[in-house]
């Protein structure tokens, strides 16, 4: 099927002079192409792991992940990455940096600056091409790193905790930015956030994971994102429905990370 199959996904890491430790178990699920997904749960429970393995950064050590009937065994152009704090190359200008890829993939330099100028435009950075990466803000830089990422035309965007670091104000418009080019681009989204609201708001799918072996403990269908590409985000924040579903998500990661501080004080 189009989009990404993931079918009983295990990694489990071999610790020098331990125990293994079972990061992921029979992690399954799929996504058709154009969803946005976004993953929720406490620290340890083998988000990042799913992602990096999905990017093709780690090979599982059990299951398998196809996307658009091809199988993950590595990098693909077809998957792109945003990560925490952007991964930019301080020594390239903005331009530069987003113009990376097409440069790598041997496009023609009139292609590469047209598709540049387009995706800086988009992001809202049309004026900054020419500065220096550590001249912008952490917004900005972020919007740099989607831009770079948006440039290479992958059908699957996996981002990291993109929005972590921002303020709070500069990350309710990044949020806005993120559903306009999801809903402009139909891209595959698939987001990694610790913030409930964040992924309420953005998820049309949101999962819950458990925490180690991490599992998907729990699933939801929302209609947030859909409302979010036109409507205002604080008034969709502060619906009923909304409200309920935050609280019930919160309870339940905070009762697994009450379980997890447990079991530590027992040893």
């Amino acid at each position: 099927m189009e989009g990404l199959n993931v079918n009983n996904i295990s990694m489990e890491y071999q610790i020098p002079k331990g125990d293994p430790v079972e990061a992921l178990k029979n992690v399954s699920f799929d996504i058709k192409a154009g969803e946005f997904l976004t993953i929720l749960g406490p620290s340890g429970c083998g988000k990042t792991t799913l992602l990096d393995i999905l990017a093709g950064f780690l090979e599982p050590t059990g299951g398998e992940a196809s996307f658009n009937n091809q199988a993950i065994n590595g990098p693909s152009p077809q998957r792109g990455m945003v990560f925490q704090q952007g991964a930019l190359f301080e020594w390239m200008t903005v331009e530069e940096n987003v113009g990376f890829g097409p440069r790598m993939a041997g496009k023609p330099k009139a292609d590469i600056a047209k598709k540049t100028q387009h995706w800086l435009d988009i992001v809202g950075l049309s004026d900054f091409g020419s500065k220096a990466v550590y001249e912008l803000s952490g917004g900005m830089q972020q919007r740099v790193a989607l831009a770079r990422c948006l440039a290479n035309d992958p059908d699957l965007i996996l981002m990291d905790e993109p929005l972590g670091a921002l303020d709070a104000l500069t990350r309710e418009k990044m949020q806005g930015l993120l559903l306009k080019l999801w809903k402009e681009t139909g891209k595959t989204i698939i987001l990694i956030t610790h913030s409930v609201e964040e992924a309420i708001m953005l998820g049309e799918r949101l999962f819950v994971m458990a925490p180690r072996p991490g599992r998907i403990e729990k699933q939801y269908h929302l209609p947030f994102a859909a409302q979010g590409v036109t409507g205002n985000s604080r008034e969709i924040k502060a619906q009923t429905d909304f409200i309920e579903i935050r609280e019930e998500i919160l309870a339940m990661i905070w009762g697994m990370e009450e379980e997890i501080m447990g079991s530590k004080g027992e040893l």
